[in-house]
């Protein structure tokens, strides 16, 4: 029965590797943080990794984690509504609200779930959605899910989406869906504009904020703090995994009577297990140290800053921003597959993106900055990508 289908597997397989788009995972031996070692036993710099406050080994943050264990246990074998909400879920989604300035939050195993499980509890077939052309792959699946009449706008193009608002006036409620930063370029959503149509059309605004909360904005409040739309947000949705400890988990802060039907309605939440107690704990007292302090986004934006500068005085073409998520840009997905292969045997982690994770003739090595990179170890990084392009 197999051997037919297998034989289709195999080829597009080989259409793959031939296309030079090919993902071979690198084995890593240790914990993540700003060197790591890879399965050869060697030690490289990570320019790769979504740690962007450098907190996914940080040992207060361990610490909570391990002390976790004896307290809550390892897993709780439930549902939130069975047996599987403890005091901490409670407390953490309270300080997430607190944090986040929302009136109410919702737990998640990831942030991939939260946005699964949010358009379809909210939107039916009387509705309609308005999405950024390139937001996150998790967006566009919960998208997919719902009955709503779908709509798609240009990035970052207001003329488009009050264009496409307009097509939707028929539709009893509409939303606007955007990632706060987007993660393939570092770019950030034009937020003030898109909250000020919304309040024209009478629409919902909803944004992924998985690369921006902690770090962006003066305190760290994501890209509704850095736009000034605070309070102009309806849902907010965001990840544990990046910026915040770096493990699992994620969650949707919004209006109250929103995350109510959430708790009711939305699939990932009802049909999957609770959030495990140690990366609870571990959240709580990550929440706690971005709270107490400014010196991890400081440190985080003079890298990123530096890095930016010294890359493009070398020749690179950096998609511009300010943000720690900084593309090199190659085009050709070869090259830039290449391209990482040289800087890895040079002591630098870095991995190639190209299609379906980018658009076709848009392959990058996607650098991200950490709190955790020394000016030395950037000041290397910068000098071996100038050495590898030399080479290739």
């Amino acid at each position: 029965m197999y051997g037919s289908f297998e034989n289709h597997l195999r080829r597009k397989i080989e259409d793959i590797e031939s296309a030079g788009l090919y993902k071979r995972e690198r084995v890593i031996a240790g914990p993540q943080q700003s060197e790591v070692t890879v399965a050869d036993g060697a030690s490289v710099l990570n320019l790769c990794a979504n740690n962007y406050l450098g907190l996914a080994n940080h040992p207060e943050i361990v610490a909570a984690a391990r002390e976790s264990l004896d307290k809550w246990g390892y897993g709780l074998a439930s549902v939130r509504f069975i047996c599987g909400t403890q005091a901490i879920h409670k407390q953490l989604e309270n300080e997430l609200s607190s944090f986040l300035r929302m009136e109410d939050t919702i737990l998640y195993g990831s942030c991939f779930d939260a946005n699964g499980g949010l358009f379809e509890t909210l939107l039916e077939a009387e509705d309609a959605i308005i999405s950024d052309e390139l937001n996150h792959a998790s967006i566009i699946d919960g998208i997919r899910l719902c009955k709503a009449t779908k709509y798609r706008f240009k990035n970052g193009d207001m003329e488009d989406l009050e264009t496409k608002l307009k097509e939707a006036s028929g539709a009893r409620h509409r939303m606007i869906a955007t990632d706060g930063v987007f993660s393939m370029d570092g770019y950030i959503a034009k937020l003030e504009a898109i909250c000020d149509l919304a309040e024209k059309y009478n629409a919902l605004v909803m944004v992924d904020d998985s690369h921006a909360v902690g770090f962006v904005g003066e305190g760290g409040r994501g890209t509704p703090e850095l736009c000034g739309v605070e309070g102009r947000i309806d849902i907010l949705t965001g990840t544990l995994g990046k910026a915040l400890g770096g493990a699992s988990g994620g969650y949707t802060s919004g209006r109250k009577e929103i995350i109510q039907l959430l708790r009711q309605r939305s699939r990932p939440y009802l049909f999957s297990n609770s959030v495990a107690p140690p990366i609870v704990a571990a959240s709580l007292k990550v929440l706690e140290l971005v709270s107490s302090s400014d010196e991890l986004r400081d440190r985080l934006r003079a890298n990123t800053a530096y890095f930016r500068e010294a890359m493009t005085a070398e020749g690179f073409d950096i998609l511009a921003g300010e943000h720690p998520i900084v593309p090199v840009m190659f085009g050709d997905a070869t090259i830039a597959t290449r391209m990482a292969e040289l800087l890895l045997a040079k002591g630098v982690y870095v991995v190639a993106f190209s299609y379906p994770v980018v658009p076709m003739g848009k392959a990058r090595i996607r650098t991200q900055i950490s709190a955790a990179h020394t000016r030395a170890e950037l000041e290397f990084a910068v000098k071996c990508f100038a050495e590898a392009k030399r080479e290739l």
